[in-house]
């Protein structure tokens, strides 16, 4: 059974930082495409804000390029999104999802898998 778990989600004032993890089970990771995905309140889920998979590559959304990448450890079948220079805008649910092969749709509805989402604040 495919499990996918996030945390780090908190709340952060404008211009600070956080790291998100999103822990996977019963997968084997470096054959998975993971995403990592928002929706922020009263609004539908955004395509992919940051996409990696197994062959290394990525994918950014030009809202959070050069602030937010993304990184994985195959070992501790972990995908991390290191999230910099914060603002209000990027207040929102995160989810993590991941789909067998590789980066080929940043779309929510071509993702199999799904975890519950970490909500991320940020505010002054």
């Amino acid at each position: 059974q495919v499990q996918l778990v996030e945390s780090g989600g908190g709340l952060v004032q404008p211009g600070g930082s956080l790291r998100l993890s999103c822990a996977a089970s019963g997968i084997t990771l470096n054959n998975y495409a993971v995403g990592w995905f928002r929706q922020a309140p009263g609004k539908e889920r955004e395509g992919g804000l940051c996409v990696s998979d197994g062959d290394g590559n990525t994918y950014y959304a030009d809202s959070v390029k050069g602030r937010f990448t993304i990184s994985r450890d195959n070992a501790k079948t972990t995908v991390y999104l290191q999230m910099n220079g914060l603002n209000p805008e990027d207040t929102a649910v995160y989810y993590c999802a991941a789909v067998w092969g590789v980066v080929v749709t940043t779309t929510p509805r071509g993702y199999d898998y799904w975890g519950q989402g970490t909500q991320v604040t940020v505010s002054s």
